[in-house]
């Protein structure tokens, strides 16, 4: 319903109403029908219109938060500052680390889009969960006791939140911290099984409750559809090559696409009627620009430290060109 309103439109007071009534309906679809189904979906729909009017009552947004504004400009000046070989992968580092996209060509804007890959090109969940998974790895060596795993949890929560607030919180990074937080939440309680499921309906419930608005969004709405896909898709596909006790790289290949099927067989549709196109490369798309987003990252981190040795800003250089070059020669094809 929502992608079909015009901007604006009154009836987005009901959208946002009716969002709530159909994470709860989802959520009956998924545990299954009982005596108190109706019940359950009326308290859905009274949240909906109680927080779609508060929403509405409360003042706007106050503005950006000084020390994270100034985090941004801190990060946006080590990235010019880096010296990397050539100009257009700072600029990449910036589209992909803080969202700025001014200093990109329209060349490569362009690749990007006729690639299909548009979406590792606008900041998103996508690229908070590069970032936590990052983190994690290098907070592993606090060990897995109980105060680690607690310091561990909170050090997340807080960077993935602070980084939410520098880059301006799109629903899109809304819903990747909401996520973040709940599994933390559900690592620190003992005996409970960390469901992706559960944690799909908890942080979709909590976000439509906060602001139903949002349901209006296109990007709350691609980043919704291509979880429920691998939700709802992904484990099934992956089942068809099962995990054998040996690395397998075919099969991890084989998950990646069936990761890449899952997002696109959900998002496509909306895509479609909102530009009336289909990125015809995805697949091909998807397998090589998203290790390679994910490794340019992680080298251009180390890369932004001072006395960071060139070796390192030139490793990042070269993963960010072959990037940008591996779009250009699918955007061609």
């Amino acid at each position: 319903m929502a992608a079909l309103l015009p901007p604006g439109s009154d009836a987005l007071f009901w959208a946002g109403a009716g969002a709530c009534l159909a994470a709860g309906g989802l959520l009956v679809a998924a545990a299954g029908r009982g005596p108190r189904t109706p019940c359950l979906l009326a308290l859905f729909w009274a949240l909906g219109v109680l927080c779609q009017a508060t929403a509405a009552l409360a003042p706007g947004p106050a503005g950006p938060w000084p020390p994270a504004e100034r985090a941004l400009g801190a990060l946006l000046r080590a990235i010019d500052a880096a010296g990397f070989p050539h100009a257009d992968t700072a600029a990449l580092l910036k589209a992909l680390l803080a969202g700025r996209r001014e200093g990109l060509d329209a060349a490569t804007v362009a690749a990007f889009r006729d690639a299909g890959a548009a979406h590792i090109l606008a900041l998103s969940g996508l690229h908070l969960g590069i970032l936590y998974g990052i983190l994690q790895g290098a907070l592993a060596w606090m060990g897995h006791s109980r105060a680690a795993t607690a310091a561990r949890s909170a050090l997340s929560v807080g960077a993935a939140g602070f980084f939410l607030l520098m880059t301006g919180a799109s629903p899109s990074l809304v819903r990747a911290f909401l996520f973040i937080c709940l599994n933390e939440l559900s690592r620190l309680l003992p005996g409970r099984r960390r469901h992706l499921t559960a944690i799909f309906f908890a942080a979709l419930t909590l976000q439509l409750a906060v602001s139903p608005g949002v349901v209006s969004s296109l990007g709350f709405q691609l980043s919704y559809l291509a979880l429920l896909g691998i939700v709802l898709v992904h484990p099934r596909l992956e089942a068809w090559y099962p995990a054998g006790h040996r690395a397998d790289p075919v099969r991890r290949i084989w998950s990646a696409m069936a990761l890449t099927l899952s997002c696109q067989a959900f998002t496509a549709p909306l895509v479609w009627l909102r530009f009336h196109t289909f990125p015809r490369h995805f697949l091909l798309t998807n397998l090589g620009a998203l290790p390679l987003t994910e490794g340019f990252i992680l080298c251009s981190l180390p890369a932004l430290l001072p006395g960071c040795p060139q070796g390192i800003k030139n490793l990042a250089d070269a993963v960010g060109q072959a990037l940008l070059y591996f779009l250009e020669t699918v955007a061609a094809i």
